[in-house]
Formats: structure tokens, C-alpha cells, sequence
């Protein structure tokens, strides 16, 4: 096992040219890399996959703010005890949240984390998805209506949350470590 993952991880000179680019420019962008991207770049075709529907959730301009797409990550990652994925997540959610708690109160528990009321129907809607997703029903569906989220916010709670029970899993059979940057950025 290397110190980023149980699986081989390529260096950067083994790497197709668009992986390579992309990884030194986020190298570039937050000045180290994060180890997600080294690991699964051993796979080329998966890590295009993976990074085009991560940055069709994640970048998007309009409904949930980045914030509030991270909030969705750290908290149903918590739920499904991805070390990576709340410490690394948790990071950009300090960031984005300009709050230097946030992150630590929803993963510990986020029933008690000091949360506007939008953000704790997002928490509560996401960690329904996650932990219980064949129940999720109509009911549900326009209750979050009721409460002021479009379809489009539903949709991208849903689908962040699903994205990321599967990066969950990665990371986890995987054993990629997180990048002892992450614990203190945001603080």
C-alpha cells in the first residue's frame, strides 16, 4: 500500500496528457494535489468519467450555492463514514462557507450543527437520500417544494448525494488517505 491508496498509483509522467494537465492545474490552483485525483487517474477512462459528472454537480452556477453542494457531501459522507471525502470536502465547505465549525459539526453530528433553516431541509433531505433512499416518495418530493427548492435543487440533492455514496466507496475500499493539507484550510 503507497501512501495515498492500497492500488497502484501512476506518477505524473505515466499519466495520459489531459490527466496530467488537469491534475498539475489543480496542483497549481490549491497548491498540492489532491490525493483522489493520483490515485484514481490509474484508470484513465474512470477518472474522465468520474471528474465530468463530479463537475456537472459541483460546478454549477445556478440553484444550490458550492457551499451548500459541499454541506450535502460532508454531511452524507459522515453518514457513510468516508474519511476522504469529509475531511477533503469538509476543507472546501470551511472555504466556501466562510465558517470555520461548519464542517466539523455536521460530520459529528449534524442534527446539532448550527445551520440556517434552508440549510438543515438540505442536511435532513440529503441524509434521507443516503441512508434510506427506497422510502424517498412523492411526499417527500413536495414537501421540499413546499418548503422553496426547485426541481433542479431536489434533483442536484439527490444526485450529489448519490454521486458521492459512490466516492464514498471508492475511497474507502481503496484506502485513499486525505491529503494532511485539507485539515487545516478553512480554520
Amino acid at each position: 500500500m503507497s501512501e495515498i491508496s492500497r492500488f497502484h498509483v501512476p506518477t505524473l509522467d505515466d499519466m495520459p496528457d489531459d490527466i496530467r494537465t488537469r491534475i498539475e492545474t489543480v496542483g497549481e490552483k490549491s497548491g498540492f494535489v489532491p490525493n483522489v485525483f493520483v490515485a484514481l487517474a490509474a484508470r484513465p477512462d474512470e477518472f474522465r468519467a468520474f471528474f465530468a459528472y463530479h463537475d456537472a454537480l459541483m460546478e454549477r452556477s445556478d440553484g444550490l450555492s458550492k457551499a451548500e453542494r459541499e454541506l450535502i457531501v460532508v454531511a452524507t459522507s459522515a453518514v457513510n463514514e468516508c474519511m476522504y471525502c469529509v475531511v477533503a470536502h469538509g476543507a472546501i465547505l470551511r472555504i466556501r462557507a466562510k465558517n470555520p465549525l461548519i464542517a466539523d459539526q455536521v460530520a459529528i453530528n449534524s442534527a446539532k450543527a448550527t445551520l440556517s433553516e434552508r440549510e438543515r431541509h438540505i442536511v435532513d433531505f440529503a441524509l434521507h437520500v443516503a441512508t434510506d433512499s427506497a422510502t424517498v416518495g412523492d411526499a417527500e418530493i413536495d414537501d421540499m417544494r413546499a418548503k422553496g427548492f426547485t426541481d433542479d435543487e431536489i434533483w442536484d440533492i439527490g444526485a450529489i448525494t448519490a454521486f458521492f455514496a459512490l466516492s464514498n466507496r471508492m475511497a474507502n475500499f481503496a484506502g485513499i488517505t486525505p491529503n494532511t493539507e485539507f485539515y487545516t484550510l478553512g480554520r
